[in-house]
């Protein structure tokens, strides 16, 4: 009987060593928490933002909402022009101080 309560104890013991090696081997956690943060791939705003705002009257002004616009909604739409509707809802209901749309 006791030799079946040790085993067990070391079974559970083992159990838990296992689970916190794969915790940690995973990032779960506040130490390694920040690591994991980027989960989207990374996206050139800036290359992007100069094709976009290529053909544009203002083009640096274009760059810099469109650079604010890529880094908050992670899309830059396709063109020069239009298309804003294919970045979703972030990219087109973003608006400045005076209400109007901010990305390009």
């Amino acid at each position: 009987m006791a030799s079946c309560s040790c085993s067990k104890i070391v079974l559970a013991a083992l159990l838990l060593f296992f689970l916190a090696q794969v915790s940690c081997a995973v990032g779960i956690g506040g130490v390694n928490g920040a690591a994991n943060r980027r989960l989207l791939p990374y996206l050139d705003c800036g290359g992007l933002c100069k094709g976009r705002c290529s053909l544009h009257s203002r083009p640096n002004l274009c760059a810099r909402a469109c650079g604010t616009c890529c880094a908050r909604c992670k899309c830059v739409p396709p063109g020069t022009s239009g298309n804003r509707e294919l970045c979703g809802t972030c990219y087109t209901d973003m608006t400045t101080h005076g209400n109007r749309t901010k990305c390009p």
